[in-house]
């Protein structure tokens, strides 16, 4: 008992001596994070409000068949070029035809009648003169050859209505353009009002985009903006605002906003999905961190900064922003060393292996 009571004291010494070391261990290492860092410097900060929309073409015309009717010829189909006045469709209906014949054999008859009234006339005239008819016979037979005038004008007129309307079964490209829609084929029945052809002029396009009610006072025409179509992620076309609709739709509390891009042509076609971003402010020279650096408590804005190589919470006061960095008024300089991603095992004093990119 008393060579155990000699020889227990040696391994309680040489026990807390072990587990002395081992709380120390964990504590350094414990105290050591890896971090990717940035370097904070000065650069271009460039505002924009982000908008999405689509490809419109500067003159579309939806033609529609103002008669019902059975197709009779087919001059143009879907895909392909049309001219201006160019025949796209002709229709057969029996109603405008109709009228045409029947206003045609009513101008005859017309025509008839007044060559009957200029010859009565004639002959009352000189039989007026000759003292042969009365006063009274002269001016029916003139009042007659007035108003055979008057409905020969008339009837003239009615046939050229019905002549009017007849065209009217003829569908005719109102510009020259692609034709973008036209599905039906020779013998179809169409009914009068449906849509039979669209042409688009392919010359010019807009980019019709649409803003948040809270961005309308940012933007104006003549603002410089970028636009990129899903067709061409890769590519970035230079634009101008040219018109802003002055409404905010009450559902979706957007306005419309018109833009006129730099597009090679043939590059784009309408429908195609845009999005656009329109500068509103640029501010040349800039502190800036990136947003995902800068982490909020309550109010206030805080950075991880690297300050001698230990993680420091520094409080800062952040500016203007965009879609990816934040301007910074106070807290820290250029040059300074910061965490790009603020971590939940972050801790004041921190030992910090960082990784720094050259710039932010």
């Amino acid at each position: 008992m008393q060579s155990l009571q000699k020889i227990f004291p040696k391994y309680s010494i040489a026990l807390g001596a072990l587990f002395i070391m081992t709380v120390t261990y964990l504590l350094l290492k414990g105290g050591t994070v890896e971090v990717d860092a940035l370097r904070v410097e000065y650069r271009e900060l460039v505002q924009a409000v982000y908008a999405t929309g689509y490809v419109e073409a500067d003159a579309v015309a939806n033609l529609s068949a103002e008669y019902s009717g059975t197709v009779s010829f087919i001059g143009a189909r879907e895909g392909e070029m049309v001219e201006t006045g160019q025949t796209i469709l002709s229709f057969e209906s029996p109603r405008p035809e109709f009228a045409v014949r029947e206003a045609r054999a009513a101008l005859r008859e017309q025509d008839a009648a007044m060559k009957d009234a200029e010859l009565d006339f004639s002959r009352k005239e000189n039989l007026f003169r000759e003292g042969a008819v009365s006063r009274q016979d002269f001016d029916r037979a003139e009042k007659a050859r007035v108003q055979a005038a008057e409905l020969q004008r008339q009837k003239a007129f009615r046939l050229k209505m019905v002549e009017d309307d007849l065209k009217k079964l003829t569908v005719r490209a109102p510009f020259k353009g692609v034709l973008t829609l036209q599905d039906v084929k020779k013998g179809d029945y169409v009914s009068s009002g449906a849509l039979v052809a669209t042409v688009v002029d392919t010359s010019g396009y807009a980019v019709v985009v649409e803003i948040d009610e809270l961005d309308v006072p940012r933007v104006r025409p003549g603002q410089n903006a970028a636009v990129v179509f899903d067709a061409y992620p890769e590519r970035r076309f230079s634009a101008s605002v040219s018109r802003v609709v002055p409404m905010t739709d009450r559902v979706t509390k957007t306005s419309k906003i018109y833009l006129v891009a730099d597009m090679p042509k043939g590059a784009v076609q309408a429908g195609m999905t845009a999005t656009a971003n329109i500068i509103f402010n640029v501010k040349h020279r800039s502190l800036l961190v990136r947003k995902g650096s800068v982490f909020r408590e309550g109010t206030d804005s805080y950075i991880w900064k690297i300050d001698e190589g230990r993680l420091k919470k520094q409080p800062i006061r952040t500016g203007a922003s965009d879609l990816t960095y934040v301007e910074v008024l106070e807290g820290l300089k250029e040059g300074d060393l910061v965490a790009s991603v603020p971590e939940d095992r972050f801790r004041e004093g921190m030992v910090a292996n960082a990784s720094a990119s050259p710039k932010s």
